[in-house]
C-alpha cells in the first residue's frame, strides 16, 4: 500500500507547477516548513531531496543561510522519508538531531535525506539514524544534519 502522501506527491509532479503545489500542502501542514520556501526534487522510499532558495527571509546578518533554516530543510526531507518508507504498521517521532556548519552556507541549498539502516516493521520501538548532507549550487557540502527518528509500531488508533 502506498502511503497518502507518497499517492499525492505522484499525482502532482506530473503537472507543471506539480512541485510547487506539493510543497504548499505540505506546508498547510506543517506551517512551520512554510518560512523556508521548500521545493521536493525526489520523494521516494528511503529518500528525500528539496531546495531552498536563497532568499533574503532565510538569510542571518551574515547574509548567508541561516543555521535554522538549514536545521528546518534537513528535518522536512527526514520526516518526509520516514513518512513515506515506513511499513504502514510502523509510526515515526522525532528524537533527535546533530547538526555540523562546514563553511558558509550561500546559494540555492540542495538536501538529500537518506536512512542509514533498512527500515523494517518491528514488534518494539527502534531508532532510525538519517542522515541528510546540505550542498550549495557548486556542489560544496555545506552542512550536515544527522537525526534520529523513534519508530514504533501504531496501536489500535
Amino acid at each position: 500500500m502506498t502511503p497518502p502522501v507518497l499517492s499525492m506527491y505522484r499525482k502532482l509532479v506530473r503537472w507543471p507547477a506539480g512541485r510547487w503545489l506539493f510543497a504548499r500542502a505540505v506546508c498547510f501542514r506543517v506551517p512551520y516548513f512554510g518560512t523556508i520556501g521548500p521545493r521536493f526534487l525526489t520523494l521516494e522510499p528511503g529518500r528525500c531531496e528539496a531546495t531552498i532558495a536563497d532568499r533574503r527571509r532565510v538569510h542571518n546578518h551574515l547574509g548567508t543561510v541561516h543555521a535554522i533554516a538549514l536545521c528546518n530543510l534537513a528535518e522536512l526531507c527526514a520526516g518526509m522519508l520516514s513518512e513515506v518508507s515506513l511499513p504502514p504498521t510502523m509510526r515515526w517521532i522525532p528524537k533527535g538531531m546533530s547538526v555540523q556548519y562546514l563553511k558558509k552556507a550561500r546559494g540555492t541549498m540542495h538536501a538529500v535525506a537518506t536512512p542509514d539502516i533498512p527500515i523494517v516493521h518491528a514488534a518494539q520501538g527502534y531508532d532510525l539514524p538519517i542522515t541528510v548532507p546540505v550542498t550549495d549550487p557548486q556542489g560544496q557540502e555545506v552542512f550536515r544534519a544527522h537525526i534520529v527518528m523513534w519508530l514504533t509500531p501504531r496501536s489500535g488508533e
